[in-house]
């Protein structure tokens, strides 16, 4: 495991319980903790997530657990049974399959370009993209599976710059099936940086018609996230194993 996600999981989480805290904030916090918690493999394979329980552990009421319950639920890092919430297992066989869907799509977005002169990328949809991510690099980014959003809102809007809708929608459906999977990317700073850096370099070579190198940047680039989620999502997938019941 790298070093970094070592020490992010290494260093205690601040209790979301503070009385100064307002209800959204303390809504949020817990939310943050437990998804945490999850994407950690701190909870076993079998074991059920009881809001009391979980907001002893958290130092809250249960309203803001049985919230965060039902956002995780969205979020597809839980799972909903008769007898109530479990932790939602990573599913790395189908990962990489979606994977190899993704790259297929995003890389036809460039390549379509490539090969006919014909296709133009929308500048109008680049260029806020491009000032949107360089105001990202200039402020950048704590850590935040959440980031996940951000990431997509790029992929979506590059993809779409290319001028074919239905490319467009078949990564966004293949997007939704692995974004809790790909909340592992965002846990450290370095995966923020680097995503941050990677944007604006792919949307600059876009912008300047350097297809090749766009084409090459683009596939790298979504190749070593997908090394990066293997390695982090079969680590909390050992931790649940471990815990068992």
């Amino acid at each position: 495991m790298d070093a970094a996600l070592y020490a992010a999981m290494s260093t205690p989480s601040p209790q979301p319980s503070s009385p100064r805290r307002s209800g959204r904030n303390l809504r949020e916090e817990t939310y943050a903790e437990l998804r945490r918690m999850l994407l950690m493999g701190r909870f076993g394979v079998r074991t059920r997530l009881v809001e009391v329980q979980l907001a002893e552990q958290l130092a809250v009421s249960r309203t803001p657990v049985r919230e965060a319950l039902v956002r995780l639920l969205a979020d597809g890092l839980v799972e909903r049974h008769p007898d109530g919430y479990y932790a939602a297992r990573p599913n790395l066989a189908e990962l990489r399959d979606l994977y190899e869907l993704r790259i297929t799509v995003e890389l036809r977005g460039i390549a379509r370009a490539l090969e006919s002169g014909s296709v133009v990328h929308n500048v109008q949809v680049l260029e806020p993209l491009r000032e949107h991510w360089r105001a990202l690099r200039a402020d950048m980014p704590e850590p935040d599976p959440g980031f996940v959003l951000e990431d997509e809102a790029f992929h979506h809007a590059l993809l779409h710059s290319s001028g074919n809708s239905r490319l467009t929608e078949t990564l966004t459906s293949v997007t939704t099936r692995i974004r809790p999977v790909r909340m592992y990317d965002y846990l450290t700073e370095d995966r923020i940086e680097r995503t941050v850096t990677e944007h604006l370099q792919i949307v600059e070579h876009v912008l300047a018609r350097r297809l090749p190198e766009a084409l090459t940047t683009l596939r790298k680039h979504i190749g070593e996230s997908l090394d990066v989620i293997e390695e982090r999502a079969a680590h909390a997938l050992a931790q649940m194993a471990l815990r068992g019941d």
